[in-house]
């Protein structure tokens, strides 16, 4: 992804409807996804990360930018072109409940997508694919002919999960896949995403909340906030060296699993509300709640470039952060 943008209008009127504005979802995000790697993407609710997953899908279209794939622009793709694209990236739903259609067996929900591309499996040869899937999430093949309402929370996940392997893609967007699973059955679908992963040679992008989830299944993590990325690295430098101030406080935020390091680690409690996505502050987004923020923030916005400071590639702050005056804040071991 290149400088992708994503602005929704905000319009007046009823019969003659004018703009006003727009919400600024997504404001200049690029990144890249190696094969076989998984991209973690964290922030906070309403900062721009499922519309970053619609446009990668290609279920919305970008106002700017460019989303490439094995060097094609596949934002100017439409008709056949499109439709092969989209059979190798496919997506696995924040909700395993609304995102399955109660009416169809699990039979039916898996074998959908051989409907729309039906070179991938004769109708013959169908359900045994459909059963093996099932096999490949850990479902029992027999379940073939049950319906979404007669599974577990976890298990209609692994239907999912199966769904979007259907096709054999090469790329998964996860949209917070396991947030609507209770904590023992994350656990389970996490490394069920793992094995699969290494299995089948699959590149995710992973959309999440809990920090602790992204931490375990990423390779490199994405922070964003109000639109834009603020920080990026591998899960080390994020985890242990985070420099920019919404990084130092998110991770503040992550319970430390023992009770005896949990008061070594200072938390940071940021004041004041998320700003609009339709008037964002100038200069540095992150300026109204900044504990650092000074006159040069209000002016000029921080690139997204490795700070002089940590120039030094021995430093493990040595990554991309979006701030004028980046720290690295070292975290309590465990969290």
């Amino acid at each position: 992804m290149e400088g992708l943008v994503k602005h929704f209008p905000l319009t007046q009127g009823i019969l003659f409807q004018r703009q006003i504005g727009a919400v600024q979802a997504v404001d200049g995000v690029s990144f890249t996804l190696a094969p076989g790697e998984t991209l973690g993407i964290v922030g906070e609710s309403g900062c721009g990360k499922s519309t970053v997953a619609k446009l990668v899908m290609s279920l919305e279209q970008p106002t700017a930018g460019h989303i490439r794939y094995k060097g094609e622009d596949i934002t100017q793709l439409s008709g056949r072109a499109l439709k092969a694209v989209r059979r190798n990236i496919q997506m696995v739903f924040q909700d395993p409940y609304t995102s399955l259609n109660p009416r169809m067996t699990v039979g039916d929900i898996i074998g959908e997508p051989y409907e729309i591309h039906p070179e991938v499996a004769p109708k013959g040869d169908r359900r045994r694919k459909v059963q093996d899937l099932l096999d490949v999430v850990g479902l029992n093949p027999e379940y073939i002919n049950r319906y979404p309402h007669q599974f577990s929370g976890g298990q209609r996940q692994r239907i999912g999960i199966a769904r979007g392997l259907a096709l054999n893609p090469e790329i998964i967007v996860a949209d917070e896949p396991v947030s609507a699973l209770d904590v023992s059955v994350q656990a389970q679908v996490v490394n069920l995403l793992d094995r699969l992963q290494n299995e089948f040679g699959l590149s995710y992008i992973v959309i999440a909340h809990d920090l602790s989830i992204v931490r375990h299944i990423s390779d490199r993590i994405g922070v964003m906030y109000l639109g834009k990325i603020v920080e990026t690295g591998t899960e080390t430098e994020i985890y242990d060296h985070p420099t920019h101030p919404y990084t130092q406080a998110l991770l503040s935020a992550v319970p430390v699993p023992d009770p005896a390091q949990s008061g070594l680690r200072e938390r940071i409690i940021l004041s004041g509300d998320v700003p609009s996505p339709a008037n964002p502050p100038s200069g540095c987004r992150f300026r109204t709640r900044c504990w650092k923020a000074q006159e040069l923030c209000t002016q000029v916005e921080p690139p997204l470039t490795v700070p002089e400071v940590f120039t030094d590639p021995t430093t493990g702050a040595h990554h991309p952060s979006a701030c004028h005056f980046a720290e690295e804040k070292r975290t309590v071991a465990g969290a």
